[in-house]
């Protein structure tokens, strides 16, 4: 069996930016979804992980869940993902929880929304499997992350072009620098705030203050321009920290991972 706990609707820091109503309306959802599958961990992802959510940010809810043994025996196959955006109490809950074992697929090849899950501060709910995997998925951190930050943060530049939002913005200065920071450090570190701080990236607090006002708070093309340089310098040291960054090219432990998957399974046998 897996014990899963929720996190208390009042141990939310301040910090994150969750009110005690959003805290109840989420503790309340999660208890329904975790009568439907069981939860390795569920994660707040979105704006409330990196360091800038508004009073009308989403519940962006990130979950990986682990299926029934039994469901992998026969033809037919559960779905592996499950989707659901409603919205409850005026509280917008963004859901998404995918089968555990996809996920360690995806972390062994650089996936970043996953290596978050896993190793992120700001789990809305978590299990004693998800103790045991933490310190494996961070053995497994490697140079492929860099191919996931670069991606993600070329998309959420592209959308800046497009729609030039304070929060887009926000997005790629915290993709890219989770990015650079990965690669120096093996360590995965969404927050934006903390990392305009180590990186010494002038400007970013201000940004955030106009973002709070809004989800969707236009920058004027002056605003903008200022930021256009910063924006291809951290591109060109996300690329330069590639090459010299200290971790192994590929995930080095995929036997363990493969290993402790399997046993993680056996537990799951009726």
């Amino acid at each position: 069996m897996v014990n899963t706990s929720l996190r208390d609707p009042a141990d939310w820091p301040d910090a994150v930016g969750v009110s005690r109503h959003q805290a109840e309306v989420m503790a309340d959802y999660l208890r329904k979804r975790s009568a439907e599958r069981v939860h390795v961990v569920v994660h707040l992802s979105g704006a409330h992980a990196y360091g800038f959510p508004s009073p009308d940010s989403d519940l962006d809810l990130k979950a990986i869940h682990i299926a029934p043994t039994e469901a992998f025996l026969g033809l037919s196959r559960r779905d592996s993902t499950v989707d659901q955006i409603v919205d409850i109490e005026g509280v917008e809950v963004d859901y998404t929880s995918n089968e555990l074992g996809p996920v360690l697929s995806g972390v062994l090849k650089g996936n970043g929304n996953y290596l978050e899950r896993i190793l992120g501060t700001t789990s809305a709910a978590s299990s004693d499997l998800l103790l045991e995997l933490q310190p494996i998925v961070a053995r497994s951190v490697s140079r492929l992350v860099a191919a996931h930050y670069r991606g993600f943060a070329f998309q959420q530049r592209r959308s800046l072009a497009e729609k030039p939002t304070a929060k887009r913005l926000l997005y790629v200065l915290r993709t890219a620098l989770t990015g650079i920071h990965a690669l120096r450090t093996g360590v995965i570190d969404p927050h934006l705030p903390t990392l305009a701080r180590e990186y010494h990236l002038d400007g970013v607090d201000e940004v955030i203050v106009r973002k709070r006002k809004g989800e969707q708070v236009e920058l004027d093309e002056h605003a903008l321009g200022s930021w256009q340089e910063r924006l291809d310098a951290l591109f060109v040291r996300l690329d330069e920290e590639v090459s010299r960054s200290p971790l192994p090219a590929e995930a080095p432990n995929f036997s363990e991972v493969d290993e402790w998957l399997v046993e993680a399974r056996r537990r799951f046998v009726p």
